[in-house]
């Protein structure tokens, strides 16, 4: 697979030998490779596999003060990749130099690979337990595996690496019925073992509410998001949670810490232990840390990199991701996880006495001002604790901030739904509108 000998590459030193050589008073190089072998199915059937493999190579440094970061992929020229960071340096301002040192830690490898052959065997396995309960299904969707080596090391004498291997799927499985087209889709982030059992049972109960269209009101309304639809709402409290946004004031947060800003039921954290998101540092070398961001609905932490720590006057949380290759650490999140109440998803269900259930969404996130208006792409309403139909031509707006403080109930069935462990919720008073089919 993946070469582990990553760690044993001369490349890195040879980098920071040649910037140091060169004028440069630091350096760092950030080196990630990774191979995926994910396997497609289409219209029910296997349709191809393939091999994805990559590799980059990120030099930065500091000349006369001045960053530059150069990146280069596949095979390295190294005098090339310096005198590029070099230039670089010139266009840019003098800032202060934020890295790690004298730090040469030795991190488990995480996951373990699959073979391809049971990649094949899991899809063929989750297709065919649709496809028994409704064999005029067309299920699309990939496995895979992806094996991924990081390593950073810098010239005040940093030097971590770590190998991260994960096991993700995705399946959507379509649904004529004359003029109506249904798509309903699922999919599964773990490391060692995909579970096709659970994510076929999931993908049949939506097929299964979804057998009759029914309207739905206009006006204030009870919503359920599931666990697959919540992360809209998380996504605006990471961005409230994040440094430079403080900074920047931004964040309707700012002011806020020790101080009530959500329902007195949501306790929102960071485990750098935790699920197949788990990471032991960030991209600036800094170690990751557990950290609770809301304790009972009080905001206790914002997270942040060095940089920004620095001038918040705190000190980094481990939190300082690239978003790219060819970007500088800025703060971001590695996982981000809800604690989850109690009760079953139908058992949330059965709470409501006229709602609407939104699995699916068409549209982005609200941003950090918290404002957002939805299309339901998947949605059902729930008439006396049933669920009676599927919802359509139906929109959900609201405000994130003003709907945390009206959460009513949280869930017990929390989930993954990308680096997000979130349960479902259900929220009083969204501003709904239907047509009548």
């Amino acid at each position: 697979m993946v070469s582990k000998k990553l760690p044993k590459d001369t490349l890195a030193e040879q980098l920071l030998e040649l910037a140091l050589q060169s004028g440069a008073e630091v350096a760092e190089v950030y080196q990630s490779r990774s191979l995926s072998r994910p396997v497609f199915f289409e219209a029910n059937r296997l349709k191809q596999l393939e091999t994805n493999q990559s590799e980059g190579t990120a030099l930065r440094l500091w000349c006369n003060g001045r960053p530059g970061l150069a990146v280069a992929y596949g095979n390295v020229e190294p005098q090339a990749i310096v005198e590029r960071a070099l230039a670089l340096s010139q266009l840019n301002q003098p800032e202060d130099v934020e890295l790690g040192s004298n730090f040469q830690p030795a991190y488990p490898d995480l996951g373990a690979e699959v073979p391809v052959e049971k990649l094949v065997e899991w899809g063929k396995e989750t297709i065919a337990l649709i496809r028994d309960v409704y064999p005029e299904v067309l299920c699309n969707g990939d496995w895979e595996c992806d094996v991924e080596n990081t390593r950073l090391v810098n010239s005040e004498g940093l030097d971590c690496y770590y190998t991260d291997t994960t096991l993700s799927c995705y399946i959507s499985a379509e649904w004529v019925r004359g003029d109506d087209f249904l798509n309903v889709s699922d999919g599964e982030t773990e490391r060692g073992n995909l579970q096709p059992n659970k994510l076929a049972a999931q993908i049949l109960q939506r097929l299964s509410w979804a057998k009759e269209n029914v309207s739905f009101k206009s006006g204030r309304s009870s919503v359920l998001f599931t666990s697959k639809a919540a992360d809209m709402l998380w996504g605006t409290v990471q961005a409230a949670l994040n440094g430079k946004r403080v900074l920047e004031t931004a964040s309707p947060w700012a002011e806020r810490i020790g101080k009530q800003v959500v329902s007195p039921s949501l306790t929102l954290y960071q485990d750098p232990e935790a699920g197949p998101y788990s990471c032991p540092f960030d991209d600036e070398g800094t170690p990751t840390q557990s950290l609770v961001f809301i304790e009972n609905g009080v905001l206790q932490n914002f997270y942040s990199d060095r940089t920004t720590g620095k001038q918040l006057n705190i000190p980094s949380t481990g939190n300082g991701f690239r978003p790219g290759l060819g970007s500088y650490p800025t703060p971001g999140l590695f996982n981000f996880l809800i604690q989850p109440g109690s009760g079953t998803l139908q058992e949330l269900i059965q709470q409501l006495d006229d709602g609407l259930i939104v699995d699916q969404m068409l549209g982005g996130g609200s941003g950090i001002s918290g404002d957002f208006s939805i299309n339901v792409d998947l949605g059902y309403r729930v008439k006396n604790g049933q669920v009676i139909g599927r919802v359509k031509d139906t929109m959900v707006a609201g405000n994130v901030y003003t709907a945390l403080k009206q959460l009513v109930q949280l869930g017990g069935d929390a989930d993954w739904n990308g680096s997000c462990y979130t349960p479902s919720l259900i929220v009083e008073g969204l501003s709904t509108t239907g047509k009548n089919n």
